[in-house]
């Protein structure tokens, strides 16, 4: 068994969800997300966005708008429909994962809510296509303006679990409040919702990352860290709120405060520029939390390796 930080594309198109979520566990707080809108016209157009958050270091790349009733990327070669993330996987050499949305009907909301189409939206029909299109993962949160809460996020995690639980990692959580009143009386998550999220069947639990969202402290994340895995789950620390086109040092700072909270996967957001984060921030980020020798070994390793 690898760590993550050793592997290269050969590496990847071999391991199963077990394998992958070991390697990661074994790299120990130095694993590298980044998200993109895939709907988006990419940074430069010869490319598609997610070949160059990869291109800066990112070890996984997870896919944000993307329907899996019609699977587009913006930015890829042609293809057929049904093999867009294959393609794309061949391409990056990394493991690719997809937003599902588990929205809550009843949520009181904040905002004008936007509609999603089923694609896009966790439920059986989305997890069975996700594997059929080859992800690795499925990301069970919220958009902006999404209406996605806590008890529909738990409800989906058991449906994943049973409808793809063995083929593919469930990551779930929310980074921000997706247009809706929060939670619980702590903010979006307390140590009773991390618990009923691992117990419902999530292999990770997404987290806001410290200093994210307004009571995202060092201690509390610690504590909300340290209930996912007593419950044997990892956690994903997130930049969910723009942030991801902040300035170099506020970058710095919270991936060492991250890390420090115990965050085995480190997750940087697509909103720095559109559709992605600012490039230079996911190189900033992952060199705060492995240093150039992993993130300058990540950015150069040939796909066909």
């Amino acid at each position: 068994m690898k760590r993550l930080l050793n592997c290269t594309a050969s590496d990847f198109a071999q391991m199963n969800k077990e394998a992958l979520l070991q390697a990661m566990k074994a790299s120990e707080g130095r694993t590298m997300m980044s998200e993109v809108v895939c709907a988006s016209a990419p940074m430069y157009p010869e490319l598609t966005n997610a070949e160059f958050v990869a291109a800066f270091g990112a070890d996984l790349i997870l896919l944000n708008v993307f329907d899996v009733n019609h699977p587009n990327i913006m930015g890829m070669p042609p293809v057929e429909p049904e093999e867009t993330i294959r393609k794309l996987k061949e391409l990056l050499g990394r493991p690719v994962g997809i937003n599902l949305e588990p929205v809550d009907e009843s949520a009181h909301a904040l905002e004008q809510l936007d509609e999603l189409p089923s694609g896009r939206r966790a439920n059986d029909a989305s997890f069975l296509r996700a594997k059929e299109l080859g992800f690795d993962f499925i990301c069970l949160t919220g958009n902006p303006k999404t209406g996605v809460s806590n008890k529909e996020i738990e409800r989906a995690i058991v449906r994943a679990k049973k409808t793809v639980g063995d083929d593919l990692i469930i990551i779930a959580g929310k980074m921000h409040a997706a247009g809706i009143t929060v939670d619980t009386q702590e903010g979006l998550a307390d140590t009773a919702t991390v618990a009923s999220f691992a117990k419902a069947g999530a292999d990770v639990i997404l987290l806001p990352g410290v200093g994210s969202v307004p009571g995202s402290t060092l201690d509390k994340t610690s504590a909300l860290i340290r209930t996912a895995e007593e419950n044997g789950a990892l956690a994903l620390t997130t930049i969910g709120t723009s942030q991801e086109g902040a300035e170099k040092e506020t970058i710095q700072q919270m991936a060492l405060y991250n890390k420090m909270a115990g965050a085995t996967i480190h997750h940087i957001g697509d909103a720095g520029l559109h559709g992605i984060a600012v490039p230079e921030n996911i190189l900033t980020y992952s060199i705060a939390i492995r240093g150039r020798r992993h993130t300058y070994i990540r950015m150069a390793a040939s796909i066909n390796r």
